[in-house]
């Protein structure tokens, strides 16, 4: 008979995390105020794959574990090419939420406020540049920019559209 105590190896996760808001919410009932923490949550490996979760829960750091297993659910593939930029301009609209988004040339960096800096670090785009157009809620920037990533197409997708070759496409 072997006493001997069973280890469990938590497994590193592919995808970084990053907290984009932590927010308290608060019902007023009849018998008071509840209070409750609502999290917003984006995840990538930075090559391409991103994805978004929201939790919400009696205390954050219940709230975060929820929101990090459903940004894995609801993870993305984002065309980039050249390892750096995504393929042309787009405008990714959610609500009020409206944000511009525009490959840059090499070198210049990622030019995006809080929230989209966010999603297009961990995405993997190292140079774009960024405009936030209508509202300044995280979540709803945080879920135009990933509308406008998942409207992104490539060269071959579009070619793949009009039965044509990517050279006829490109010129």
């Amino acid at each position: 008979m072997e006493n001997k105590r069973r280890r469990t190896h938590k497994v590193k996760s592919e995808y970084e995390e990053k907290v984009v808001s932590v927010n308290r919410v608060t019902k007023v009932t009849k018998g008071g105020r509840n209070f409750r923490f609502a999290a917003t949550i984006v995840i990538g490996n930075r090559k391409g794959k991103v994805g978004l979760g929201t939790g919400k829960a009696s205390e954050a750091p219940d709230a975060i574990k929820k929101a990090i297993e459903e940004a894995k659910k609801n993870i993305i593939n984002v065309p980039i090419i050249d390892n750096r930029t995504i393929p042309h301009e787009i405008i990714g609209k959610y609500g009020a939420g409206k944000v511009m988004l525009k490959p840059a040339s090499k070198g210049t960096g990622v030019i995006a406020g809080g929230p989209v800096r966010a999603v297009l670090e961990l995405a993997g785009v190292r140079d774009i540049l960024s405009k936030s157009l209508g509202t300044n809620t995280p979540i709803n920037l945080v879920r135009a920019t990933i509308e406008g990533l998942k409207s992104l197409k490539t060269a071959e997708k579009f070619a793949a559209l009009r039965d044509k070759s990517v050279e006829e496409i490109v010129g």
